[in-house]
């Protein structure tokens, strides 16, 4: 007993216990098992057979009165219609009773009474029935009558006692399975009864044992923890109870002995940590001359670059001009295809330059106004959208946090673009607007080009990655690659809405400004008597008739910006 106490684990003990519980129960449950089948089994017997039984007998005592009452109105009439009767209850007879004799297969007794029913009835119908139907045919309905006697009717009678007793051979039989039934239904409520009492008195004692064994050495060792956690780091931990207990407590003393041999240490860590810091300082440094260096390199390295390519693409130029026409086709083609090489190679040149620049030659974050921009991108691509009788048209833009020049290479990049990808024959609409979503400003760039099937939405962001050849759209592939450098390096995200019906549009997130998110949320929050006041007066001032309550700007396609004549009171036309 007291290696019981001392030695055994606490997952022992528990286990000990539910072993038995679950024993217990496990018997429990395959007492109740075999008492549900027999239940069930005499249920059926119930249900199943003794009460169809009971119909069937039933049934066959009105096929047989069928038969009798057909066979003595026959003898009044004579006329052979009252025979229809007698051939269907003889049918009817034959089906009931080979239903009874397959549903009383375990009872002989039944089976025995209803043999007697059909030897009875069988001699009826040969000795009584049979001969007045055939008297009746010959002789007429007076001779027939005269085989009905009180002899016959004493037969016909003893059929019927017959049947009484093979209903109450199946009523026995009921009786007996509906007994079955009750003593089998309490004997599962018993065992029910017997498998609670055992759960509550496991509890009980799993209660009781947790308190001895779990409880009170848990509070002992918390107490002598919260002592160390005060500050008593030399306080022994000693621990009771279970081995469990005891290996925890000597564990946490452990605990408490490394902490306070690394409470010594934490002084030399610090001045480490200074030594490192310092390291790190001088790295930073190091860093910083590297990337002025490397940023010298590429500077240098394009411009060596494009000094030969220059000399190249201008002495190509000058053998078209001068040679063109006086040597064959193909060198002509060649000599083209030499001034398009070079050419392409200058403009990849300076695209990776300022690909490479995007974060590290900064002139710090300003209060950018992105409608100013949008004029800035309107100068800058008049060309090409003269070119391509394209229309530029913009909703009212905000303000935000950036490098100007950055922002408006990205915007100038994206018209760009949607002014490239054009479809034949269809004149370029590009509308831009912005709204506020979530603490950011949403900037989309929507056109009615070609278009992008959405399983290439993620590639045209990678750097050189182009989806048509040159020959059909020029450029360098690397323009997206920059706009998506300039979004991140401002702190947002961009993508492509592939949820559009026709050509494209690119979304871009931008921070916003604290007021503009400030005003959103009071907007968002205004009385509806005060939101009403402000619906009025946005009618009637047509300068805000642009904007929405919360200060966004509702995003509009081009197709929409031109019914109106004006976006946000900026529109460029251009063809």
């Amino acid at each position: 007993m007291k290696a019981y106490q001392q030695g055994w684990t606490l997952r022992r003990r528990v286990a000990a216990l539910l072993g038995v519980v679950v024993v217990l129960l496990l018997g429990l449950a395959g007492a109740e098992a075999a008492v549900a089948a027999q239940n069930r089994q005499n249920i059926d017997t119930v249900l199943l057979r003794a009460g169809p039984l009971r119909v069937q007998a039933q049934e066959l005592m009105s096929a047989l009165l069928d038969q009798e009452t057909a066979v003595r109105g026959y003898a009044v009439n004579g006329d052979r219609g009252d025979l229809k009767p007698y051939r269907e209850g003889v049918q009817r007879e034959q089906a009931l009773a080979a239903s009874i004799r397959g549903l009383s297969a375990d009872y002989p007794d039944v089976r025995r009474a209803l043999d007697v029913v059909e030897r009875e009835t069988a001699q009826w119908r040969t000795q009584v029935a049979e001969p007045v139907i055939a008297t009746v045919g010959r002789d007429g309905p007076a001779a027939g009558q005269a085989l009905i006697t009180d002899e016959t009717r004493q037969q016909f009678d003893g059929i019927r006692t017959s049947v009484d007793r093979l209903q109450d051979e199946i009523f026995t039989v009921r009786q007996v399975a509906a007994d079955r039934v009750n003593s089998t239904s309490n004997l599962l409520v018993v065992l029910l009864i017997i498998a609670a009492l055992v759960v509550t008195t496991a509890g009980v004692v799993m209660l009781l044992s947790l308190d001895r064994i779990l409880l009170r050495p848990l509070a002992a060792l918390v107490g002598q923890v919260r002592e160390v956690a005060d500050g008593d780091y030399r306080h022994h931990i000693e621990g009771s109870g279970p081995p469990e207990f005891r290996r925890l407590a000597e564990d946490v003393d452990q605990m408490r002995t490394k902490i306070a041999r690394e409470l010594d240490e934490v002084r030399e860590a610090r001045e480490r940590i200074e030594w490192v810091n310092s390291q790190l300082q001088k790295q930073a440094e190091e860093l910083t001359r590297s990337n002025r260096d490397l940023e010298q390199f590429a500077y240098v390295a394009s411009h060596d670059l494009q000094e030969p390519l220059r000399k190249v693409a201008s002495f190509c130029q000058l053998l078209q001009r001068r040679y063109a026409g006086q040597l064959d086709e193909r060198a002509d083609q060649y000599i083209s295809f030499a001034v398009d090489g070079a050419q392409r190679m200058q403009r990849l040149i300076n695209d990776l330059l300022a690909f490479s620049r995007i974060g590290r030659m900064t002139t710090g974050f300003t209060e950018v106004d992105l409608n100013k921009v949008m004029g800035d991108v309107a100068g800058q691509t008049e060309a090409a959208l003269q070119y391509a009788d394209a229309e530029l048209t913009w909703d009212e833009m905000p303000t935000i946090r950036g490098e100007e020049p950055l922002l408006t290479n990205l915007l100038a990049n994206l018209v760009s673009n949607s002014v490239k990808f054009r479809r034949p024959g269809v004149p370029p609409k590009v509308h831009v607007s912005a709204r506020l979503v979530d603490g950011e400003w949403e900037i989309s760039c929507r056109d009615n080009g070609i278009g992008i099937e959405p399983e290439f939405a993620d590639k045209i962001f990678v750097i050189f990655q182009r989806l048509h050849s040159k020959d059909a759209y020029p450029g360098t592939g690397i323009g997206l690659a920059i706009v998506k450098k300039i979004v991140e390096y401002h702190g947002g995200r961009v993508w492509v809405d592939t949820d559009v019906d026709e050509g494209t549009v690119i979304r871009f997130t931008l921070p916003a400004l604290e007021a503009d998110i400030s005003a959103a949320q009071a907007a968002a929050t205004a009385p509806e008597a005060e939101a009403g006041e402000q619906a009025e007066a946005t009618e009637g001032d047509p300068a805000d008739a642009g904007r929405q309550p919360d200060g966004e700007a509702p995003e509009e396609p081009p197709a929409e910006a031109d019914r109106h004549g004006t976006n946000g009171g900026m529109k460029e036309t251009v063809g």
